[in-house]
């Protein structure tokens, strides 16, 4: 990697790492304004939630991305950036271009949780309805196929299944 390269580099991690921490702070808090959450519609407090949840997952996600920024410009600084920090090759210059906080070649980089692995219901329920399940116990019929999948588990509490 040429010296006009890392610089270029070295402008687009600062800028990135500017933007992320100029990003507009959301400091309010999803709280109910209500006494009482009896007569809320169950949608708005899902809604509430998932608002909630959202800003708290964009919050880490950017504490993420700022953690790996500041990681590559201490390797610029360091001068190990372009080498992968697992093996010690060098990191092609079209990998640091797409990703400029990258420590690893494409060998050894993170597999993202979730990319490689499939809900477990895929493997019995197909995404058409005239033949909704894989499983072949033809006692089942497709309207069934959720008993199937609900064996791997459900949300149902002991007195959703009529136990006191």
């Amino acid at each position: 990697m040429t010296d006009q390269q890392l610089q270029i580099q070295k402008k687009a991690l600062q800028d990135e790492l500017k933007r992320i921490k100029e990003r507009p702070e959301n400091d309010e808090t999803f709280i109910s304004t209500e006494l009482s959450n009896y007569d809320n519609h169950p949608a708005d407090q899902a809604t509430d939630m998932m608002d909630s949840a959202t800003e708290l997952a964009m919050d880490k996600f950017h504490e993420f991305q700022i953690e790996k920024i500041e990681k590559a410009l201490r390797a610029i600084d360091e001068g190990t950036y372009g080498d992968c920090t697992v093996c010690g090759e060098e990191i092609p210059f079209e990998r640091l271009e797409a990703i400029p906080s990258t420590l690893t070649c494409v060998e050894h980089s993170e597999k993202t949780a979730g990319t490689q692995e499939r809900p477990v219901e895929e493997g019995i329920l197909n995404a058409t309805t005239s033949d909704p399940s894989n499983f072949k116990d033809y006692r089942i019929d497709g309207e069934d196929s959720f008993l199937v999948v609900e064996d791997y588990g459900s949300s149902d509490t002991p007195s959703d299944m009529g136990h006191n």
